[in-house]
């Protein structure tokens, strides 16, 4: 920041004066009593209510002693038709191969020429820079131009040397200065004793509930039979005016329509010259290199000074750990015998686990029958029991002996 002679002069210092402080009147209390009556209070009169009597109507008796036989107007004009089950009208379509050998040719083999691909001969200029000879001219307007001016040095305020104050500090506050510190009387509470209710009678246990809801007997509704279903007699026509006129024709496929190909053979060479390719030459160009601007504030030198005001004036103090009041570790020894016991120490019941005979390559016990196609074996338990036991060892699809009808035993 530069100050310029007029600034100094048009501008002058002034004296700071404080603003003067005004002295607070003294509190005084009005004389007699405040009138705490309202509107409310004067206007309103309290009345005795009675709590209002419960109306509940009377309980009404639902009476199904009688038997309620009607017929309703859906099972009156809505009969039950005797319909009989459709025969499925399908054509047994069974497929039988072919026994020759398909040997018809499509109309792409036989329009098509295979012809020998030849790659065309590419006019792409190479990409080639070229270098010029003459002498890079790196003068500008602003090299010509700019003229270099020293430097005018940076003003520098100084730093004020504070000065204490020769007065004593006025620490007076409003609260110092109006509060005076009256006695005066606790306010009174407004909350109810809490006096508790008791009675020396005994309870009699009946309620309003147990002495005007009495239980009612109620019947079991009932349970109406469905009737059964009964098939209608003779047999139905199922026969329909497209099935009976329709006649099956043999059709021919339709034979594809295509035109001749009449193709040309030419075997002189593709002539590419194009007037762009003859009037506009490739041209050889180098990249510009980049101008750099030099430096105008040189870069400082020497050893860099890290210190701080904060290491400067920083006072290592030593550390006082805080006295841990955390109470000690220690197991108390106790005489009495240790309660391990569980419910599953008590109540479990240890079984023999068995093994399947599956997992043996000859079970003990079982006789060898035969073995299917599809590598399972059987095996029967004793002679008295003829109920044969299979056992797969060999197919590993479980879904496949599922279809087969077979089980495995696990």
């Amino acid at each position: 920041c530069f100050l310029s002679p007029p600034f100094r002069s048009d501008y002058l210092p002034y004296d700071i004066v404080k603003r003067p402080f005004r002295v607070p009147e003294q509190y005084k209390p009005k004389t007699g009593e405040i009138q705490l009556g309202t509107t409310y209070q004067k206007d309103y009169n309290a009345h005795k209510i009675q709590p209002a009597m419960i109306v509940r109507p009377l309980e009404r008796k639902h009476t199904t002693g009688g038997k309620l036989d009607t017929i309703p107007t859906y099972q009156d004009d809505y009969r039950l038709w005797g319909v009989q089950r459709r025969e499925p009208n399908k054509v047994d379509h069974t497929y039988h191969p072919p026994t020759e050998k398909f040997g018809n040719s499509t109309t792409f083999q036989d329009d098509f020429v295979p012809r020998e691909l030849n790659p065309r001969k590419s006019f792409k200029p190479l990409c080639m820079p070229k270098l010029s000879d003459v002498p890079f001219d790196g003068i500008t307007s602003h090299r010509t131009s700019y003229i270099a001016h020293q430097l005018e040095p940076k003003f520098v305020r100084s730093k004020e040397e504070y000065r204490p104050s020769n007065k004593p500090f006025e620490d007076l506050t409003t609260h110092r200065n109006d509060f005076k510190g009256l006695p005066g009387q606790l306010a009174k509470s407004c909350k109810p004793e809490n006096t508790k209710v008791e009675s020396n009678a005994h309870f009699n246990g009946l309620t309003e509930f147990q002495d005007r809801f009495q239980p009612w007997s109620v019947s079991l509704p009932e349970v109406r039979k469905t009737k059964e279903y009964i098939p209608p007699a003779g047999n139905m026509d199922f026969h329909s005016t497209s099935h009976l006129d329709y006649v099956k024709h043999q059709i021919s496929p339709v034979v594809p329509i295509r035109p001749v190909s009449n193709g040309r053979r030419i075997d002189a060479p593709f002539q590419g010259n194009t007037t762009t390719k003859d009037d506009f030459q490739a041209w050889d160009s180098c990249r510009q290199e980049i101008i750099k601007k030099h430096e105008e504030i040189p870069k400082p030198t020497g050893k860099f000074d890290d210190l701080t005001t904060f290491k400067s004036h920083y006072t290592p103090h030593e550390i006082i750990p805080a006295q841990s009041f955390k109470p000690l570790h220690v197991v108390l020894p106790n005489s009495a015998r240790f309660e391990d016991e569980t419910m599953y120490r008590t109540e479990y019941t240890p079984k023999k686990q068995e093994m399947c005979p599956a997992n043996y390559p000859s079970p003990p016990g079982y006789i060898y029958v035969n073995t299917d196609s599809h590598g399972h074996k059987f095996f029967r338990h004793t002679p008295t029991n003829y109920n044969a036991m299979k056992f797969s060892h060999l197919s590993q699809n479980p879904s496949q002996d599922k279809d087969s009808g077979l089980q495995h035993v696990q």
